[in-house]
C-alpha cells in the first residue's frame, strides 16, 4: 500500500504587534479628529435647545401682557398691584410667567403676598425639587440647586436658573471711551450700599425692558420690542482672583422665586437698608467677563459682582464667542461678548432713543 504524503495546512497568521500598534494610532488619530467635530455638533444642539427655551420664556411674557395687559416684571415687591401690603421678599419674573409656561398649577397653589418669592413659609416647600426645564441652559455647567433655601423649605433644594431679566443699563455703560460723557443720561438708578458682600446689591436700573416693579406694556418700550433685550443667559461659573470657580448669577443662593425685597418707594436711594433685587442684572461689564473678580464674597459695592447678590453680574454663558438674548419681539439672537458695552447698554434700555449700529 502505498503511502499518501499529506499536505501541510499553513496555520492562520495574527496581527504582529507592530501592525496593531499601528491600527491602534490610526483609530487614535480618528478618534482625535473626530472627537472636535462631535462635540461641536452636541454644543450645536444644546445651544438650538437653549434657543428654543428663551423662545418659551418669550411666549409666556407675551401671554402674560395679552392677559393682564402689562409686562411682568423682572422683579418685584408685594405691594400693589403685585400683591397686597410690601413684605419681603416679593416674585421674580420667573413666577409670574408660570402659568404662560405651561407651569399653572404651581402656580394657582402659591400663597400671592407675605413674601412670595422668599419669605412665605406655605410657599417654600412649593418650591422644594422644583425643576423647570426651561428655565436652565443645557449647556450650563452650574449646580441645579442653590446652596440655601427659602423659609419652609429644605436646604439647598432651590433651583438655581440660568436666565435673567435684563432690567437696565448703568449710566457708566452709555460712555463711548476715549468720551467720558455718557451717550444716555440713564437716572433712573438706586445706588448699592457700602457693604462689600450681602446686602449692597450693586447698581441698580429700572430702565431696561423687564424692569423693578414694572407696570407697563409694549407701549412702554418705545424704542421698538425687535430692538429691546428682555432676557439673556448667566449660566456659567465667575473665576475669582484666587482662581475659584464661583456660582454666582442674579439669582444668588436663594433660587428662582426671589424677587425685590426693598419696600422704599423712592427708587434712587432704595431706602436705607437691603440693596438687592434678584434674578434681574443691570448691564455694566462686558459678555462673558467672567475672570480676575474679588475673592468671595466678591465687591457688589464696587463692582456690583458678590455672591448675593450682584445688579451687576455680566451675562456669560458656556456657548462659545457669547450669549443668547431674548428680544421683545420674542426673537431670540446670539449677542457676540466682542459687542461694545454702549451698544449693549442700548439694547438694554428700553427708551434711550439712540439709533443702534449693526451688532457684530
Amino acid at each position: 500500500m502505498s503511502k499518501r504524503k499529506l499536505k501541510k495546512i499553513p496555520s492562520p497568521r495574527g496581527f504582529t504587534l507592530v501592525e496593531l500598534l499601528v491600527v491602534i494610532a490610526i483609530i487614535g488619530v480618528l478618534v482625535a479628529l473626530l472627537l472636535p467635530a462631535v462635540q461641536a455638533a452636541r454644543e450645536a444642539a444644546r445651544r438650538s435647545s437653549c434657543s428654543n427655551n428663551l423662545k418659551q420664556l418669550g411666549i409666556g411674557i407675551h401671554n402674560f401682557h395679552d392677559t393682564v395687559l402689562r409686562l411682568p416684571p423682572a422683579t418685584s415687591q408685594d405691594q400693589p398691584p403685585f400683591g397686597p401690603a410690601a413684605a419681603q421678599w416679593g416674585a421674580s419674573w420667573l413666577i409670574y410667567i408660570l402659568p404662560y409656561t405651561e407651569q399653572n398649577p404651581l402656580y394657582e397653589s402659591l400663597i400671592i403676598g407675605g413674601g412670595t418669592g422668599y419669605g412665605n413659609t406655605l410657599n417654600g416647600p412649593k418650591y422644594n425639587n422644583v425643576q423647570i426645564k426651561i428655565y436652565r441652559c443645557p449647556s450650563t455647567a452650574l449646580p441645579r440647586v442653590c446652596t440655601s433655601t427659602v423659609p419652609g423649605g429644605t436646604g439647598g433644594q432651590m433651583m438655581m436658573p440660568t436666565y435673567c431679566a435684563v432690567g437696565g443699563a448703568t449710566p457708566d455703560a452709555f460712555i463711548i471711551p476715549p468720551a467720558t460723557v455718557p451717550i444716555f443720561n440713564e437716572n433712573r438708578t438706586a445706588q448699592p450700599a457700602a457693604s462689600a458682600g450681602c446686602c449692597s446689591g450693586g447698581i441698580l436700573s429700572r430702565g431696561g425692558g423687564l424692569s423693578v416693579n414694572a407696570i407697563y406694556g409694549f407701549e412702554g418700550v418705545q424704542d421698538g420690542t425687535s430692538s429691546t433685550l428682555f432676557a439673556s443667559e448667566q449660566a456659567d461659573f465667575l473665576i475669582t482672583l484666587d482662581g475659584t470657580k464661583q456660582a454666582w448669577n442674579a439669582s444668588g443662593p436663594h433660587g428662582w422665586t426671589i424677587g425685590w425685597g426693598n419696600a422704599s418707594n423712592n427708587f434712587v436711594n432704595a431706602g436705607a437698608g437691603d440693596r438687592r433685587a434678584f434674578n434681574t442684572t443691570t448691564i455694566r461689564w462686558a459678555i462673558n467677563r467672567k475672570k480676575g473678580w474679588d475673592n468671595a464674597p466678591g465687591n457688589c459695592a464696587r463692582d456690583g459682582v458678590c455672591d448675593n447678590t450682584g445688579q451687576n453680574i455680566p451675562l456669560n454663558s458656556s456657548h462659545p464667542g457669547g450669549v443668547l438674548g431674548l428680544f421683545g419681539d420674542g426673537s431670540v439672537r446670539f449677542l457676540s461678548e466682542t459687542i461694545p458695552i454702549y451698544v449693549l447698554a442700548q439694547l438694554g434700555t428700553r427708551d434711550d432713543g439712540l439709533a443702534l449700529p449693526n451688532i457684530p
